[in-house]
This record gives C-alpha cells, structure tokens and sequence, in this order.
C-alpha cells in the first residue's frame, strides 16, 4: 500500500494531496502530491544523516496533516518504528511510555514543545500537557519553530545515500493504548499488518480517483492518497465542519460519533457514504446521518489491535431486534470465536503482532462481551469490566444501552452507583438530543425501558454524558460519579429527572 502510495504521489505531483477549509468552508490545498513525496524525502534523508538505521524507533509528537504523514512515510523508507505520542495524555503518562519505547529520537511540531513549555497554561486550555521532552532524550523540530523549541530537523540532507525500502516484515508502529504510568501498555504492528488494515479499508470504502474524501486518521489517508483521491482534514468547529461538507460534498466521509453528534446539531449535509468508528455508533444516530444526505451509513468495529474488524450499515443495523449492539459481519480475513467467559477474540492478517515487551499471539482479547449470531455476526453485551452487580444479579450495560436510542436520545449510558447498604443502583444517564422536549422523551422511553425487565434501571436522568480522551468516547467512570452526585442532590446540569421504577 505504501509503495503504491509513494507512486501515485510522484506520477501526478501537481495534484492536490491535503487540503483543508477556512472558517467559510472554502477548499484549501494544504500539500499537493509532489510536496508530500518530496518532504517524505527530506524527513528519510535528515533521518538518516542523524544516524538512525533499519529497526531503530522514533518518537512523533506531530498533529494529523502532511508532516505526520510524512514522518510515517520516511520511516517506512528506512525500515524505523513510530511511536505515536499522544499530546493529551499527561506529562506522567508518556514519561513512562517513553521510557517503554526507548526512542532514538523524537519528532515534534511547535505545538507539543510549547505544550510542556511557556504555553503550558495555554496548552492545558486545549487538552495538551507534555513533559519536557527535551529531558527525556533528542528532540528535533518538525516545521516552524518557536521560542523554546528545539533544533530543526537538518533538511539539507543529501538524498543520493538513502537505501532501498528494507524486505520482508518488520515493526512498524506502536501505539499506546491502556495501561498505568507504572507499567504501560503499547500495541505494536508490523509493516503486513498495518498494509493488510489499509488493504481492508480500501476494500470496504472504495475511494475513487479524483473526488475528495474527509478524514484525519491515517487509515483514512493512506489508502484514499494510494487511490487518487485528496484528503481533507475535518474542521474541528463543527459550524465550520458542516460549511466543508456542504462545499466539499466529498465522496466518503470518516468522523467519530460525537464529530458526527456535532456537526449534524449545526445542520451538516452529507453526500455519499458516511464511515464512524472509535466509539459506539447507535443506530438511531446512523438514521439521522442519512436522513440528512448520505447514501449509506456505517458504523465500524474497530480496535487498535485490529483495525478494521467488522462493519454495518444503517439499514442492517437499524432493523436489528436483539439484545445488544449489532457491530456487524467480520470484515474478509477476520476470524472471531467468543471465548469461555464471554469474551470477543479477533484475529487476522490486521491483528498486531505483540504488545511491547511481550511474546506476540495471533488472538486480540477485545475485552468485549459478545455473541456470534446464526449468521455470524458480531452482537457486544458490553465491556467485561464494565458489568453492575445489584442484588445478586449481573448487569452488562452493554445488553440494555442500544434500547435506550431512541429517536430523541443522543447518547445513553447504564452505570452502577454504590448504594448506602452496600449494593449498587442501576442509573441511566440518558443526553437528550437539542430541541427534544423532556417530557415527550420520558413518554417515549417509557417502551424501552419495560422491555429491559429485571434490569429496568433504578434512575433515569436526563442529563449530558461525559467524553473522555482525544475520541471523545462516553467516560463511564466519570458517569457513574456524575449520577452519584446528582442521586445525592449535589449535581450540576442535571436537567428532569426522575426514578424508572
């Protein structure tokens, strides 16, 4: 995939490649295909001048756009593993997965130096706090510099030494997914398995030639630029997100639900198909995408581990009647069986190789509860960990949660909340969507809730869901506190609420 990229930017180098919009929603080119060949050049040149060889790792502390893809694709050239380093993981959180992935050399934008500098106030502003990095080993500067920042990567270079593209398998990536500042843990991929998870989404998206296509992941990139086809980055504002859409109209668009959430609230149009992932994409939410333009609508399974594994369109999805949320058919080459205790095992030709520091195996634990239908598709119950004990029966949110999007309903969560005697409450927290009237929604959901049976929830609180992390997926631990509070008579934004019982 990438050698088929790194052809396609350099036969038509006048085209654009990345492109991004004014707050009007006019279209930006940000780098046509020949800028990106030739900074991918630059970086692979300045890389390997500084020393580093085939197998050495470097740190990238780089926001999405033409440089970060450059990065990635001058590390390939050389056969170099990325570390993704997330900006807004906390200083304590990538000291230790630094020390983990022991980097020969960090790249970061201005951003993220001035993030754990002069800026920090302003940083923290914007979710951004990063350590020294700087104390933490070399650092070199990727585009303009500011005052603080550290030395400029040397793009000056002479390219006429760099070697051929290494053969065969190798580490390609990590990137850090869970685990504590005490012992973190880090997913690694190889060069077949991120080809082989680009190959799917190329098969499952079909870009073509010539039309846009909106996305910032590098899954989205990677193979939409193979393609032909420029990429533009989604505003982040999400009036200025639904002014792009409609002056763009690209041929496919990627945005996360609350992206989604966001710019349907400021009235976005939608052309072609729609693609969400990263968190859980009800069906309702799927129907108000294509009642607003789109010509399908799909909600993608899909882990750091394993990426893409399943996949489901509105119409399927919306016309599913079982218990918990229908993700999909695994994707061609995905194998999944559910382990003894509930569990969703994934493996494939996508799968990682290993988490850092330990021995690989062919099988992801998802640490999702699920079943496997007659026709083989993927049904969550919910996360593992996630299960409320009241009385002595087991609740899985996971169950009972799709039930409760209705038309109306945004977001929706079941939390436990300790009770006095020791025992937990069953509360959900249930975000209305703008303009729904609060008494018709307890109306509407009154259906839902009688068909949960035994585990109907004590509280039904009509309140805002907490986000967590740069996805901005529903926090549950936040969650059940916030209806702990509001349980208590403590809480803010409460909005009606009342019990379900």
């Amino acid at each position: 995939m990438l050698d088929r990229l790194d052809h396609t930017l350099r036969r038509s180098p006048h085209h654009p490649a990345v492109l991004t919009t004014t707050r009007t929603g006019a279209v930006r080119v940000r780098a046509t295909r020949g800028e990106l060949a030739e900074l991918a050049d630059a970086y692979a040149a300045a890389l390997r001048a500084r020393g580093l060889t085939a197998g050495d790792t470097i740190g990238v502390a780089v926001r999405p756009g033409p440089r970060a893809l450059a990065v990635l694709l001058a590390a390939d050239r050389l056969g170099l593993r990325a570390a993704v380093l997330d900006p807004g993981a906390g200083p304590d959180v990538l000291r230790a997965r630094l020390a983990l992935a022991r980097p020969a050399l960090v790249l970061a934008d201005a951003t993220a130096q001035a993030a754990a500098g002069w800026a920090r106030p302003l940083a923290r502003r914007a979710r951004l706090a990063l350590p020294d990095l700087a104390a933490l080993g070399p650092v070199a500067t990727l585009g303009p510099r500011l005052p603080g920042c550290a030395a400029p990567l040397d793009l000056t270079a002479p390219r006429t030494a760099l070697p051929a593209r290494p053969d065969g398998d190798g580490d390609a990536a990590i990137v850090f997914t869970s685990g504590t500042t005490a012992r973190p843990r880090a997913v690694v991929h190889t060069r077949s398995s991120l080809a082989a998870g680009m190959r799917a989404v190329t098969e499952l998206v079909a870009p073509r030639a010539g039309r846009a296509v909106l996305g910032g992941t590098f899954f989205v990139l990677v193979p939409s630029l193979a393609q032909g086809a420029p990429v533009a980055l989604p505003a982040r504002p999400p009036r200025v997100l639904a002014r792009q859409l409609a002056r763009l109209r690209p041929q496919s668009t990627y945005l996360t639900p609350p992206q989604l959430r966001a710019a349907l609230g400021a009235g976005a149009r939608f052309t072609g198909g729609v693609w969400t992932g990263s968190a859980p994409a009800s069906a309702e939410l799927l129907t108000r995408v294509k009642r607003a333009g789109a010509a399908e609508a799909w909600g993608v399974y899909a882990l750091t581990e394993l990426f893409p594994a399943a996949a489901v369109e509105q119409a399927e999805k919306a016309a599913f009647t079982g218990d918990g949320d229908l993700v999909g058919t695994p994707l061609p080459g995905v194998e999944a069986r559910r382990h003894p205790d509930g569990e969703l095992l994934l493996t494939g030709p996508a799968a990682r190789h290993r988490y850092l520091g330990e021995d690989p195996d062919p099988w992801v634990r998802t640490g999702d509860r699920a079943r496997l239908d007659a026709g083989g598709r993927i049904v969550l119950e919910g996360r593992r960990k996630d299960m409320v004990l009241r009385g002595a029966e087991n609740i899985y949110p996971g169950l009972y949660e799709p039930a409760l999007h209705i038309p109306g309903v945004e977001l929706a969560l079941l939390v436990g909340v300790p009770a006095p005697d020791g025992d937990e409450r069953l509360a959900a927290l249930v975000q209305p969507a703008p303009g729904t009237d609060p008494r018709a929604l307890r109306e509407a959901l009154a259906a839902p809730l009688a068909r949960m049976g035994t585990a109907r929830p004590d509280a039904v609180l009509l309140t805002t869901v907490p986000l967590a992390g740069r996805s901005r997926k529903p926090d549950r631990a936040a969650a059940a506190s916030k209806a702990a509070a509001i349980l208590a008579g403590r809480g803010t934004d409460q909005g009606p609420r009342g019990g379900a019982r």
